[in-house]
């Protein structure tokens, strides 16, 4: 048998938790690239047993932001690159609000932080899922020794809104009426 239990973070709750981050940013704002990200990653695989749905579902989002940093081919700016590692810098803080060993609740509030940086860094991360969508359907297309790039996916994000506006303007221009361009030839 399990029991659910939900609760609901309100604005001042939240604006607890950005304080502590934003607090730890700056206290660790001496760390680089690779400590950021090994500790990271030292909490996605600690975390890897058996933790409350919340919880997995966080790390996985963890884990994309890990994995957005680390992707040559999605090439990240150096601002980009440094947004998400101040955002990565709570999970190098040694002390939680919450201890992780207290069994079920300790990654609660590393939970809570994950959510709160994903929150922040949501089109980036939608951004990098479609790019990731597309890389695995270019290397099921072309084979395992495609190249794909972050260029070569804004490509082919281009060339689909010129297709969708192409497509806007013929049903709009077959359903009668409207604009006629002085321009169009034949007719």
């Amino acid at each position: 048998m399990s029991l659910s239990i939900t609760f609901e973070l309100q604005d001042a709750d939240l604006d607890y938790f950005r304080q502590i981050m934003a607090n730890t940013q700056s206290a660790l704002s001496t760390l680089n690239q690779q400590e950021i990200l090994a500790a990271a990653k030292k909490l996605a695989l600690e975390v890897s047993g058996k933790v409350p749905e919340f919880v997995a579902t966080r790390i996985q989002k963890l884990q994309q932001l890990i994995a957005l940093v680390e992707d040559k081919e999605w090439d990240l700016t150096d601002e980009e690159k440094a947004e998400v590692l101040s955002a990565l810098a709570y999970f190098s803080k040694p002390e939680d609000l919450i201890d992780d060993h207290v069994p079920v609740l300790g990654f609660l509030d590393d939970a809570i932080m994950i959510e709160l940086v994903a929150q922040s860094l949501a089109d980036d991360l939608q951004a990098y899922d479609e790019f990731c969508n597309f890389r695995t359907a270019e290397i099921s297309r072309r084979g395992a020794d495609a190249a794909t790039s972050k260029a070569d996916w804004l490509d082919s994000k281009k060339h689909e809104l010129q297709s969708w506006i192409r497509r806007r303007r013929a049903e709009r221009r077959s359903g009668g009426g409207g604009f006629r361009s002085i321009f169009r030839t034949g007719g």
